[in-house]
């Protein structure tokens, strides 16, 4: 990794910091239960804190966090959700492959071919390579802006195929009614490239996987966790 993650100025050790950030994107509780949570181990801390911490310091860890390597026969699934903003809708456009695993998201106020280009754009750029097929609803965008964008990749749509790209987007919906909705675009960009990235990382693939594989697995994301945050010990 890069440098390291600096704390200073901070009065609190960087476990506390780490901890309070992995508690806040990694279940879904508000920062007031998240600051019960500390209390209850002596640490008093203002849930007003704990946001700045998350504001600061999740989109550092998200980056440090290893990602998946595209493979040639990835497939794209690929969805969009309404988001009220102050009253204002949005939409929330999220890419996932065949193993539920969050490869994009982009919040946009249209829901069109323009904002569908933008997806794919984003999409081909990080990851580097096209996938063997994309799979959609019926929203007539999505095969306007894929004929744009990459016309020689195969396209499936079909409302009952995207169940894999509408289920992604549950998590999120049990987190906005916990968080009582989002205050701005930027917060909930902000918010949901960490929040996904968090859930890549411990959540394990949707194969069946025995007690001892998913236990094994918990050991080795919370290392992760804490390499990207830097606070092995």
């Amino acid at each position: 990794m890069s440098n390291s993650v600096s704390y200073k100025r901070h009065r609190f050790p960087p476990q506390i910091i780490a901890h309070a950030v992995w508690l806040y994107f990694r279940f879904p509780l508000s920062l007031r239960l998240v600051e019960e949570m500390l209390l209850e181990r002596g640490i008093v801390v203002s849930y007003e804190t704990i946001r700045q911490w998350g504001k600061k310091f999740g989109p550092e860890y998200a980056r440090r966090l290893r990602r998946k390597q595209p493979r040639p026969h990835d497939v794209w699934h690929l969805d969009e959700v309404v988001v009220s903003i102050a009253g204002k809708k949005h939409w929330l456009w999220r890419a996932v492959d065949q193993d539920g695993y969050v490869l994009d998201e982009i919040v946009q106020g249209r829901r069109n071919t323009k904002a569908a280009k933008r997806l794919l754009t984003r999409l081909m750029r990080k990851q580097g390579m096209a996938p063997k097929r994309i799979v959609t609803d019926k929203l007539p965008s999505y095969g306007a802006a894929i004929r744009q964008v990459m016309p020689t990749v195969g396209h499936r749509s079909h409302k009952g195929l995207d169940n894999r790209a509408e289920n992604s987007h549950l998590p999120l919906r049990k987190r906005e009614r916990v968080m009582q909705g989002f205050r701005s675009v930027a917060g909930l960009q902000r918010f949901t490239s960490v929040f996904s990235t968090v859930r890549n990382l411990f959540v394990p693939s949707h194969s069946h996987q025995s007690a001892l594989a998913t236990h094994l697995h918990r050991l080795q994301t919370m290392a992760a966790w804490k390499a990207a945050a830097g606070v092995l010990v």
